[in-house]
């Protein structure tokens, strides 16, 4: 396994476990904000698979994803609540539908192996 891989699993494995405990303890705007870190992880990990590359940006990381909307449709939907994370309280709903993408796009990364 490359290298950049395993940094990519890691990072999602860590997200994914601290948005878990943020989330159990009801602290929905930091898991709401580790889901979505998780997810952009997920999404960097099946880019690099696809395409052999890690987006810089999540500009370049949206449009590699264009070609891919399985993946878009969801990640694109989630990105405002990643940023109404900063200024805005978030509810369980929110977090638990991140958690269910991050899920969702994680079948989808392990089906590509």
């Amino acid at each position: 396994m490359d290298e950049r891989e395993q940094i990519l699993i890691q990072n999602y494995e860590e997200y994914y476990s601290f948005a878990l405990d943020a989330y159990n303890k009801q602290k929905y705007n930091s898991a709401t904000t580790l889901f979505f870190k998780a997810l952009v992880s997920l999404c960097d990990l099946f880019l690099f698979r696809k395409e052999g590359q890690i987006p810089s940006s999540h500009t370049n990381r949206f449009r590699s994803l264009e070609k891919y909307p399985e993946v878009y449709e969801i990640v694109d939907r989630d990105f405002p609540f990643y940023q109404d994370s900063y200024t805005a309280r978030m509810d369980k709903d929110i977090a638990e539908l991140l958690k269910n993408d991050v899920e969702d796009v994680k079948s989808i990364v392990d089906k590509g192996n």
